[in-house]
């Protein structure tokens, strides 16, 4: 259990327990397949039949035209079209009104009317709809929350296929049931989402590997495989432990100056902890030529945001006041 235990506490801090989808527009709605057309009829052409413009510009998918608003960011237009689409009982419609309302996308945020919406489509077994209500029900406070329920509509979801869904259920798992048949559930829901390609699920199947829980023997290889398409995905933490695998040689041949650069890219997005590891990459050479000023900016950069390390203390110590000048200065032009 003491693995476990570490497991518990590794998942929980390396990834928020419950997930919520962002897409590039800021949405979270999964955008229905094949957007629709405009409204507009060709000048100097008679307008056509309204029912042979539903089939031709939205073929089974009528909420096309109001989800092509919502992306472009006309959330009233929006609305407006998808409205009498979902009291006509379509689902899409009544899962973007859902969302709309939810986040207070050009009306007030009005969680009671989202909540009404999404629950019409979760009748309808809508994947999206259930995780969204689910996600209203854990984070609604004491009017709208009810984690029991939450956790039923999240297991649905998760059950529908919902990437997101199978991660934050596996988390409710761990959170939930420390027993060994309680991980191995969790495990296999983490697994589910890894392979759909969710970033925080492929580094807790990471953590999985690493220590061998869940039934299964500890396999460093495989820890490092999800650990690289994690990384990939721009997951920090994910970044940095590869980086340190592939410099130390775990789970595979030595490569360090991959690892350098793995390291490198988290720092360079703001990690105070891969900031303070290519100090100390820098510092001794690893995967990269020594240099004793780029350690120390690295460092004052990491310090900035609160890091602390006596080695790297003594490094600055260590430093000429013009070696030091230039370290601030480049730390400063890191940002």
């Amino acid at each position: 259990m003491r693995a476990a235990s570490a497991l518990i506490l590794l998942l929980l801090a390396a990834a928020p327990a419950l997930a919520q989808a962002e897409e590039p527009d800021g949405g979270r709605v999964a955008p229905p397949a094949g957007a629709g057309a405009g409204d507009a009829a060709t000048p100097g052409t008679a307008a056509p039949d309204p029912d042979a413009v539903r089939r031709s510009r939205f073929s089974e998918r009528p909420s096309d035209a109001a989800y092509g608003a919502f992306q472009r960011g006309y959330y009233i237009t929006a609305l407006n079209l998808a409205t009498p689409l979902a009291l006509d009982g379509d689902p899409a419609a009544q899962t973007l009104i859902g969302e709309i309302y939810s986040r207070g996308l050009g009306v007030r945020r009005d969680l009671a009317t989202a909540i009404e919406w999404y629950e019409k489509a979760a009748e309808q077994k809508v994947p999206e709809a259930l995780f969204q209500l689910a996600m209203i029900l854990i984070d609604g406070g004491e009017e709208f929350g009810d984690r029991a329920r939450a956790q039923r509509l999240m297991q649905a979801a998760a059950d529908a296929g919902h990437s997101l869904a199978q991660f934050n259920f596996a988390q409710m798992l761990v959170d939930r049931d420390a027993t060994p048949q309680g991980l191995e559930r969790a495990v296999s829901y983490y697994e589910k989402a890894a392979k759909a390609g969710l970033a925080d699920a492929q580094y807790a199947m990471a953590q999985v590997h690493l220590q061998g829980v869940a039934g299964r023997d500890a396999d460093p290889a495989e820890a490092r495989r999800w650990l690289a398409l994690a990384a990939a995905q721009n997951h920090d933490t994910a970044q940095i432990e590869l980086g340190t695998m592939l410099i130390e040689g775990v789970g595979g041949g030595r490569d360090e100056k991959a690892g350098f650069s793995w390291l490198m890219r988290a720092a360079s997005a703001g990690n105070p902890a891969a900031q303070n590891r290519v100090a100390k990459l820098y510092r001794a050479g690893i995967g990269v030529e020594p240099d004793r000023v780029s350690a120390a900016s690295w460092y004052l950069r990491a310090r900035r945001a609160g890091l602390t390390d006596p080695v790297m203390e003594d490094q600055l110590d260590g430093l000429t006041e013009e070696e030091l000048d230039e370290a601030r200065k480049r730390a400063g032009a890191l940002g």
